[in-house]
């Protein structure tokens, strides 16, 4: 087990390399019942600007809303210091610290679902376009850069444990299709997309660190969850559901080079082509048949896409991204649409900004990904769309999940 000391700067290198897990990787066969699972991590700032929530007119806790349609999962996003970026200057804030994700976390838990944690290695949102160094980070060299990550991770898994608020699958970084804490973590893509300007940027990156660097970064992300939660099962993310070239060339890299993980994380918002979410999940559990694979994104098409992950006996579950009033919300809001509606099934339909194509240009501010605007608190009146709760609840059924089963590992 890795203990927390220094990745020193002659020694980074050889001592990223011996890092292992805690406990033997299992089969990449589903271990626990299908998680229908939902990323709710803003409604305890929204609750705090006097959000409440109904069902059928009757207000409840939104989490017993969730779970009384089906829902068993919960997952959360912990960014470093949002104080310095995601949650500056909201009311009440910061959100998404360790603190308040671990109240939060606890309400989770008590209602008896699931928990899921990303980390996001940075301040802000850290997605395919930006993936920002903390602050408190910025200016470390690789090996304390590498150690920084370690810590980190063992400090907030640990903090959340000793609160009895332990996460059931973490997941290392958010959407790192093209690698994390940019320059040195940043992976160019060097396989062709199909579209000539996307392809001319990725394939020549000044200063990006590769894959070797993005590896050991992730090992120590891993090894700090091993470390920390040992229990608890351990994701990656790749944001291209849809392009099995891209996911089979950065797995075979990652894996090459000793990173060893659970399962792999998808964000599924549009398709190239009709069948490619399809084609990624079959292939990936016929290449990868020690990982697990989840939806770990999605919100149109909630039903295609939770069957398609199901039908796969690797594929783990889906988490639906801020439903409430995100894309297509399972709720209205103050009595219209919480969320911007549905989005196209394919890139041809028109571009969704939610699936994050990863076009890198120069550096910008950092934004939020999914084509949203940063939440400054969302008061006002939810409730619950009865078509999408019957909706989950006849999913729920037909997987053989009771709706209001707390969660338990086979």
């Amino acid at each position: 087990m890795i203990t927390r000391r220094t990745f020193g700067a002659g020694a980074g290198a050889a001592c990223l390399a011996s890092i292992a897990p805690a406990a033997k990787v299992a089969s990449g066969a589903r271990p626990w019942p299908y998680l229908i699972g939902a990323d709710v991590s803003w409604i305890p700032e929204d609750e705090f600007a006097g959000a409440t929530y109904f069902d059928f007119g009757v207000a409840k806790d939104p989490l017993e809303i969730l779970r009384d349609a089906g829902f068993n999962a919960i997952k959360l996003r912990l960014f470093v210091d949002p104080a310095k970026g995601y949650s500056s200057g909201k009311p009440g804030g910061p959100w998404c610290d360790l603190p308040r994700t671990i109240a939060f976390a606890k309400r989770i838990k008590a209602a008896g679902f699931d928990l899921s944690l990303t980390l996001h290695y940075s301040d802000t949102w850290a997605d395919p376009q930006h993936q920002d160094k903390p602050a408190a980070w910025a200016a470390l060299a690789f090996p304390q850069l590498v150690e920084a990550v370690h810590r980190h991770t063992v400090d907030a898994l640990s903090a959340m444990k000793r609160a009895g608020a332990a996460p059931d699958l973490v997941v290392i970084g958010n959407e790192t299709t093209f690698g994390m804490l940019w320059p040195d973590g940043r992976v160019p893509l060097t396989i062709p997309t199909g579209n000539p300007q996307t392809d001319a940027v990725h394939m020549n990156v000044p200063g990006a660190g590769g894959y070797d660097r993005f590896a050991m970064l992730l090992k120590a992300g891993i090894a700090g969850a091993r470390e920390a939660t040992p229990e608890a099962r351990v994701a990656v993310h790749n944001h291209l559901g849809r392009h099995w070239p891209i996911v089979r060339y950065w797995m075979d890299n990652l894996l090459q080079r000793g990173v060893k993980f659970d399962a792999t994380g998808f964000s599924c918002y549009q398709q190239q082509a009709q069948g490619d979410w399809a084609r990624t999940f079959t292939e990936f559990a016929k290449a990868y048949p020690d990982h697990g694979f989840l939806s770990l994104e999605y919100s149109s098409r909630k039903r295609y896409v939770n069957d398609l992950v199901h039908a796969q006996p690797h594929g783990w579950g889906s988490f639906i991204w801020e439903p409430t009033r995100h894309q297509e919300a399972i709720f209205t809001h103050n009595g219209t649409p919480a969320g911007e509606g549905p989005k196209p099934d394919l890139l041809s339909q028109g571009i969704n900004a939610a699936e994050a194509p990863g076009a890198v240009t120069a550096p910008t501010a950092p934004t939020p990904p999914n084509g949203t605007t940063p939440s400054t608190g969302h008061g006002g009146r939810y409730d619950a769309d009865p078509e999408f709760l019957t909706l989950y609840r006849t999913m729920a059924r037909d997987y053989g999940l009771s709706p209001a089963r707390p969660n338990r590992r086979l």
